[in-house]
């Protein structure tokens, strides 16, 4: 087999994976909240699934909120951000299969021109900020064949600071709303 072939081949079967785990997780949305009542290691997994999904979201960062209220809000950060980097996997993924997907959106050449000039920037900078289209710039990131392990890094940085936000407001709110003895 062709290097060529090889390559088109697990382009193809990268998609059909990020396909098949995004639909699963769309129609199992309900289920997953079940997860957070295994503490830590709960929010972690629950984290890497609403992040696997593509375009479609899930609610990581209310889970995150309100699991900030009843843990250690810093741990549950750490825990949903890398959580979140991991499920973000799936969009770098998607992106590696093919280009084709993304260069349909309007904004996409400034993204890849963003992309190109301020990689490392780019993606620390798109993970903590929450939006959706999070996932057009691990899709972009993997079409660029940007390295994985600076993809990885840079957006779970951002998405551990994007986290501490959420668990410490959530902290925050829980304790002005019911405030301790």
């Amino acid at each position: 087999m062709r290097p060529e072939q090889r390559t088109l081949i697990l382009r193809v079967l990268a998609l059909v994976f990020v396909i098949a785990v995004t639909v699963s997780l769309f129609l199992l949305r309900d289920r997953l909240q079940h997860l957070e009542f295994f503490g830590y290691p709960g929010i972690f997994l629950l984290s890497i699934l609403a992040n696997a999904t593509v375009i479609l979201p899930l609610p990581g960062v209310l889970i995150t909120s309100a699991m900030g209220a009843v843990f250690d809000p810093f741990w549950v950060a750490v825990a949903a951000g890398s959580g979140a980097a991991l499920g973000e996997l799936s969009g770098y993924l998607a992106g590696f299969s093919g280009q084709g997907v993304v260069q349909r959106v309007k904004w996409h050449a400034q993204l890849e021109d963003w992309m190109r000039r301020y990689g490392d920037i780019t993606i620390l900078v798109l993970s903590f900020v929450p939006n959706p289209a999070f996932d057009v710039a691990g899709i972009t990131a993997g079409a660029l064949k940007l390295p994985l392990y600076r993809f990885l890094f840079w957006c779970w940085l951002g998405k551990v600071i994007k986290m501490l936000v959420f668990a410490y407001g959530g902290s925050t709110i829980l304790n002005f709303v019911f405030p301790r003895g």
